[in-house]
């Protein structure tokens, strides 16, 4: 789809397509981790997790959205969401590593918060300015 775009924003389009991508992923794999520490038994101990799951999510929604849009975009503003969603990234990933020895849904999101935030890093490094 980005391919189409009749004014593309410019930059590596693979870069951009893999950054959409992953952050996709890594809401809906933060949304559903969240969910599955609800379910947990020791709920408790995975409050924080909980909350950088849903904030992580809410970012990478965000960003997601932002550097789908190519029409006269602020690089500014893109910079600032990526560069936020690559720090909520990172909070949630170490989090959940210290519950993916007991949570196998951790461990996945995990992993799914490390493609995200190296992937808005490639695109950020793309980024003119």
């Amino acid at each position: 789809m980005l391919e189409t775009h009749p004014q593309p924003a410019g930059g590596d389009l693979d870069t951009r397509a893999r950054c959409v991508e992953a952050c996709f992923d890594c809401a809906a794999t933060c949304t559903s981790c969240a969910d599955a520490d609800l379910g947990e038994s020791d709920v408790q101990m995975l409050v924080r997790c909980i909350r950088l799951c849903v904030d992580c999510a809410d970012l990478c929604e965000a960003a997601g959205r932002m550097v789908t849009r190519q029409t006269a975009p602020d690089v500014a503003v893109v910079r600032a969401t990526v560069q936020a969603c690559i720090v909520a990234c990172r909070a949630c990933r170490e989090e959940c590593e210290r519950h993916a020895g007991h949570h196998e849904h951790c461990r996945i999101c995990a992993e799914a918060c490390n493609r995200c935030e190296l992937a808005c890093g490639d695109l950020l490094a793309s980024l003119p300015g």
